[in-house]
């Protein structure tokens, strides 16, 4: 059982540090060498887009498989591995699921009222989205190093 969910762990850990370290790569320095105009608009589309039963599932469900392989290597004795695992559900909680609902969504919300423009919103999200891809990609090792020592 606790194979199954470390490699859950793995996989949706993997698909969101991919998916925020090709935010802070690609989208953000294309959408800064367009309009701002344009570049508000693509962003206000991803913003709704996002929010689908393929991206949700694999956003919230990544701490919570690290956390339940945790738990679950600790009561098997895999003290070392257990602890790594409950390490990266704690490091994808703080810096990817927390700077999202108190920085990034916030942000997202303000561009679509229109109370923050392009030049304002750009640095400061795509500086908390460099937070959530490390924290991704720290989650990700946490889990891999954890992984090959079960």
């Amino acid at each position: 059982m606790s194979t199954a969910f470390a490699i859950i762990s793995l996989l949706f850990n993997g698909l969101m540090a991919g998916l925020f370290y090709t935010f802070s790569t690609t989208v953000m320095p294309a959408f800064n060498a367009i309009e701002p105009a344009q570049a508000t608009a693509a962003m206000r589309s991803i913003n709704k887009k996002i929010l689908n039963p393929l991206f949700l599932p694999v956003f919230l469900l990544a701490p919570v498989a690290s956390l339940v392989t945790g738990v679950l290597l600790l009561v098997d004795g895999a003290a070392t591995a257990g602890v790594l695992f409950l390490a990266a559900g704690a490091v994808y909680l703080l810096g990817t699921l927390g700077a999202t609902s108190a920085l990034n969504v916030p942000m997202n919300n303000a561009l679509e009222a229109g109370s923050m423009d392009w030049s304002a919103y750009a640095p400061r999200w795509t500086t908390w989205n460099h937070v959530r891809s490390l924290s991704c990609v720290a989650a990700l090792v946490l889990a891999g190093v954890a992984l090959v020592l079960v």
